[in-house]
């Protein structure tokens, strides 16, 4: 079973609101930079990242989905598979942290595997206008059987952290990867090589 572990790709998507720093912590997370004025993400943007996890090298295929009602309707087919799924808000906004149950009913309605590892970030940490204390995070987390971690894409806080706790939790739940590990893997390499290297993710703590 290690050696199937290692070499394996895994799909995480990221979700939220708009504006909450989705595409911010990927970029983070896949390249090491920040930039503060990203543009609104147009449907879906997707990143390719490798690491090393408990001495597991695995290949990390990231979706960064639109937060924006438009695209919404987009959003459901790109669920399916995902191992990983990280809910992002923003701890200076208290909409987008009462926003989540919209979130996570969606995510019953569409995701297709039970067991999907599920990850809650409170993004932003490093303003000064919070409006969302680190206790509700952690509660609103407990409460729904989620991970949960506060980061800071600006200033790199807790980022590296969430992903490595994230894939960590998903190599721990064989049944989310075993049955991955022959076609749907080959796939997912063959359209990451396609889009360009890349990656990112979120947080944990």
């Amino acid at each position: 079973r290690d050696m199937e572990r290692d070499g394996l790709t895994l799909k995480l998507l990221l979700i939220g609101d708009s504006a909450v720093g989705k595409s911010s912590l990927l970029l983070r997370f896949a390249e090491g930079s920040f930039e503060p004025t990203l543009k609104p993400t147009v449907c879906v943007d997707f990143k390719v990242k490798k690491m090393v996890v408990d001495g597991h090298a695995v290949q990390l295929a990231i979706w960064d989905t639109a937060g924006q009602e438009r695209f919404r309707t987009l959003t459901p087919s790109y669920y399916r598979g995902a191992q990983g799924i990280v809910l992002v808000y923003d701890v200076t906004r208290k909409d987008t942290f009462t926003g989540l149950e919209n979130w996570l009913n969606e995510l019953e309605i569409y995701n297709t595997q039970s067991n999907t590892v599920k990850m809650l970030v409170g993004n932003k940490t490093d303003k000064p206008d919070r409006e969302v204390e680190r206790r509700e995070g952690l509660q609103f987390a407990r409460k729904r059987s989620l991970l949960f971690v506060e980061t800071s894409a600006k200033t790199e806080d807790g980022v590296q952290h969430a992903f490595e706790e994230l894939v960590i939790k998903i190599l721990q739940t064989p049944s989310l990867w075993e049955k991955s590990t022959n076609k749907q893997g080959v796939q997912l390499k063959e359209s990451s090589q396609q889009t360009g290297l890349c990656g990112a993710f979120c947080p944990f703590a």
